[in-house]
């Protein structure tokens, strides 16, 4: 472990992803990502490895298509709309089985948007952007000490399964400095062996190994095979954090930046004598619904709190059914979450009184809601009609 030392959350990125054994960068300028392939530009060759500025997003997913196949740890970063032109590679990856090191830095949506942090693309990361039936394995950092650390894990998951790997960060994240340190020591990329399945020429007698992305007749036994390695995935994967969990009445579920806000208000709840807990997905996907399944048959009510319109929280029902009530604080396209304000919506939401928040067992009734930016206070729900 190295001792600690202040970065920029972009830079312990691409620092992180070099001490890991990534040997081959592309990518195109988009900000709030920018100091990835500019740090990596400055140092990727010293490592013995490849930087390439690529004349767009596609041809950058498209070279990490080709490089991975090598078996050489390979990478690109973007920012929401420029992963959102990568989509196409990723599942070509994604068929080809081969692993590699997506980071998407988010940015304030839909569209180019705006520069700010944002937490929009949960979707896009979880669900998949492209077409077909892939994942990809998502991370979460909520600081720079993590967004340092996680390119090693994510190489190893993703080459683990042979999939594609996305850490999904957002901008404020990227741009912020804090103190931290790298967990690991560098990583000597020759000293991994070679992996069976990398493209190589013929040898010994034994035919040259080739990567294909179309299946053909094999698409149906193809795409079961990997179902069932997203199955495994699922319940070995999941990753996540608790805090103040053991006895809490209201559950905060957030993850990224958004949940160091809430770290903020269990904290000043704590203070206050009131019972407020934090459960932080790690993994975005796998989520891990089990665990809290297991936490939601505890409290009288989960808050989800993330900047967007609301799309973890889907993913949040969907985990605890009627197990409890679910709302959602969101602060959408670069809206900021404070801590006091939250704990505010924590304490409406277990007295019910929840004026501000989104009720989605009451929208799953037939209620539909206006919502209404409101970047201090996130998006207020008005009642439009029901059933």
């Amino acid at each position: 472990m190295t001792q600690k030392t202040l970065r920029k959350g972009n830079e312990a990125l691409a620092e992180g992803a070099i001490r890991a054994g990534a040997r081959f960068f592309a990518g195109y300028p988009i900000t709030p990502q920018n100091e990835v392939p500019e740090f990596m530009s400055a140092y990727m060759a010293d490592a013995g490895g490849a930087f390439v500025q690529a004349e767009s997003e596609i041809a950058a997913i498209n070279m990490v298509y080709g490089a991975a196949s090598t078996g050489t740890r390979s990478m690109t970063s973007s920012s929401s709309p420029g992963v959102s032109l990568k989509q196409e590679g990723i599942t070509y990856l994604a068929s080809a089985d081969l692993p590699c090191l997506i980071v998407n830095v988010m940015r304030g949506g839909p569209g180019l948007g705006s520069i700010g942090g944002a937490q929009g693309d949960y979707f896009q990361a979880t669900r998949g952007g492209g077409n077909g039936d892939y994942h990809v394995i998502v991370l979460a950092p909520n600081s720079v000490e993590e967004l340092g650390n996680f390119p090693k894990l994510g190489f190893e998951l993703a080459e683990k399964y042979r999939m594609p790997c996305m850490i999904l960060a957002d901008g404020i994240l990227g741009q912020m400095m804090e103190s931290m340190a790298f967990n690991f020591d560098p990583i000597d990329p020759n000293k991994l062996g070679k992996f069976d399945w990398a493209v190589d020429i013929e040898k010994n007698g034994r035919p040259k190994r080739k990567v294909f992305s179309y299946k053909g007749d094999n698409l149906i036994a193809d795409v079961t095979e990997r179902a069932k390695r997203y199955g495994l995935i699922e319940k070995t994967e999941a990753r996540f954090e608790e805090r103040n969990t053991e006895d809490c009445d209201v559950l905060l579920v957030a993850y990224g930046l958004s949940s160091r806000a809430c770290l903020e208000a269990v904290n000043h709840a704590a203070e206050k004598g009131l019972k407020v807990g934090l459960f932080r997905p790690i993994t975005l996907w796998p989520f891990p619904s089990k665990r809290l399944l297991e936490l939601a048959g505890k409290v009288k009510a989960i808050l989800a709190v993330e900047q967007s319109l609301g799309q973890m929280v889907q993913d949040v029902k969907l985990a605890v059914g009627d197990k409890t009530p679910v709302y959602l604080k969101a602060y959408p396209a670069g809206g900021q979450p404070e801590g006091e304000a939250i704990l505010q919506a924590a304490q409406s939401a277990l007295s019910g009184k929840t004026e501000g928040l989104f009720d989605l067992q009451r929208h799953a009734e037939g209620f539909t809601y206006e919502c209404k930016r409101d970047l201090s206070l996130g998006v207020q729900g008005d009642r439009k009609g029901g059933k």
